[in-house]
């Protein structure tokens, strides 16, 4: 299988050969692969014949990322939630409360599906035996709340952190001696970001991008030593202040609306992103219906904030790579994580003729750090905004209209963007498909010969080592 990093992804706008797509689609991945291989052995367009490469390697990921049989995943329901009933977990699945594949004639259920459904649905939350998997929840919204009722009253907050990220590879890719290519991301220093300072790494003489690089990495190009792991330890800061959208709002009805900017620096966030961000019908007669005849830029993002927050359902799903048109996936499903809600709100209010572009990185916060992906949007005269439709999402389902409404237009200041460009490159090349080709957090790794993933061949642990807030 060739997983070069040179794969054309925008390939994956390409529809698949149709007999191909019904082996996918019930589950025969083992007949589908066999004609892809005789496929790719005659002479084919160079779009088709790329497609053909990606659905190989979207092939050989899948079947890891959906590991329970049905009569398993109802006995893992029976342990986590008090008196579950077997027959719950078919109209989950008819609710599409969770992801779920055809393989080799059975319905295979994803890893994550039971952190999905406390997420999600507040029923089987009360239900859960063990109180811990569910407090980390309330304790964030609460955190939350104090924070932005904190940058309400002093008008911004910044936060100081201190942060390290390790990789370590499993045991049966430890391969001593041969060379190794590791990327750790860092936060890009722009918009809420300031004050960077790299504080160590190890093994040391690792090669760092650019303040500014679209994805920024810190690079180790070293030979690998048994047991090795590669890290990095940096601080920066934040900046986060909180904007007014109804006073703006306001001030926009007075003076015939806040027009979006148009001229040769916004063309790219307006512009269709090949394979995902695309104009299509189905996407462009949505945004006529979310948005009506409303002309005001600013008004046209809170509409379209408002429509992904209270119909758009928050869904683990598989990796991004996996799903070749992902807001058409989202917008279809009316379900999707953090990443795919903020890719749906950019490509509509691209549609709308409002500038936007992705932000994503690191929530950093007292409680925990992980991956999270959001937006910005551009309306003059008051710049780049930020919207988080999945945090906003959350709030209107837990019925806090205020955390709901501050998610449009503000962040809190617990972000590390590390990626400004959904799909942008890596500073420091690599040669074979990055394991996430479109974002930038976890990390990746390659040897000379072969292409690493993220959880099946290797870890990647964020810390906070130290975090002050201050007004």
């Amino acid at each position: 299988m060739d997983r070069s990093g040179n794969q054309n992804l925008t390939a994956l706008a390409a529809e698949l050969p149709e007999d191909i797509a019904r082996l996918v689609a019930a589950g025969n991945f083992a007949l589908a692969e066999k004609i892809i291989e005789r496929r790719l052995a005659k002479e084919l367009p160079t779009m088709l014949r790329e497609r053909l490469l990606l659905e190989q390697e979207i092939l050989a990921q899948l079947p890891q990322q959906y590991p329970y049989r049905w009569a398993e995943a109802a006995a893992e329901m029976r342990q986590v939630f008090r008196d579950f009933r077997d027959e719950e977990l078919d109209v989950f699945l008819e609710e599409g409360a969770f992801e779920w594949i055809y393989l080799e004639g059975q319905i295979r259920i994803k890893d994550d599906f039971i952190a999905n459904l406390i997420k999600t649905r507040e029923e089987l939350a009360d239900r859960v035996l063990d109180r811990a998997l569910i407090q980390g929840k309330w304790d964030n919204f609460k955190m939350l709340d104090q924070i932005i009722e904190t940058m309400e009253t002093a008008g911004s907050v910044r936060c100081r952190f201190r942060i390290r990220s390790t990789i370590a590879l499993h045991e049966d890719k430890m391969r001593p001696a041969k060379r190794i290519q590791v990327q750790l991301p860092l936060p890009i220093e722009y918009a809420q970001v300031k004050a960077f300072r790299l504080l160590s790494c190890e093994p040391e003489g690792a090669k760092l991008a650019p303040a500014q690089c679209a994805q920024r990495t810190i690079c180790f190009e070293t030979a690998y030593r048994e047991g090795q792991t590669f890290s990095v330890e940096y601080e920066f800061e934040t900046e986060a202040r909180y904007w007014d959208w109804r006073a703006a709002m306001e001030c926009a009805e007075r003076t015939d609306g806040a027009a979006a900017a148009s001229g040769a620096g916004m063309r790219d966030y307006l512009s269709q992103q090949l394979p995902h961000i695309r104009f299509t019908p189905y996407l462009e007669a949505l945004t006529a219906e979310i948005i009506g005849a409303e002309t005001d830029a600013l008004k046209k993002a809170k509409k379209i904030y408002d429509y992904i927050t209270t119909h758009v359902m928050y869904s683990f799903v598989r990796s991004y790579f996996t799903i070749p048109q992902q807001v058409t996936f989202t917008a279809t499903n009316l379900k999707g994580d953090c990443g795919l809600q903020a890719l749906l709100f950019i490509t509509l209010c691209r549609i709308a003729q409002v500038p936007a572009r992705w932000q994503s990185g690191l929530y950093a916060n007292p409680l925990t750090i992980g991956c999270h992906d959001w937006a910005q949007f551009y309306v003059e005269p008051y710049g780049w905004l930020f919207a988080d439709c999945s945090f906003g999402g959350a709030a209107y389902r837990a019925g806090d209209m205020k955390r709901w409404d501050f998610f449009f237009g503000n962040l809190e200041p617990y972000r590390l963007p590390a990626a400004c460009e959904y799909q942008g490159a890596f500073c420091f090349p690599k040669h074979y498909l990055r394991h996430d080709p479109y974002d930038n957090q976890m990390g990746e790794v390659e040897y000379e010969d072969m292409g690493l993933l993220h959880g099946v061949d290797f870890n990647t642990k964020h810390e906070v080592l130290e975090l002050r807030v201050t007004v």
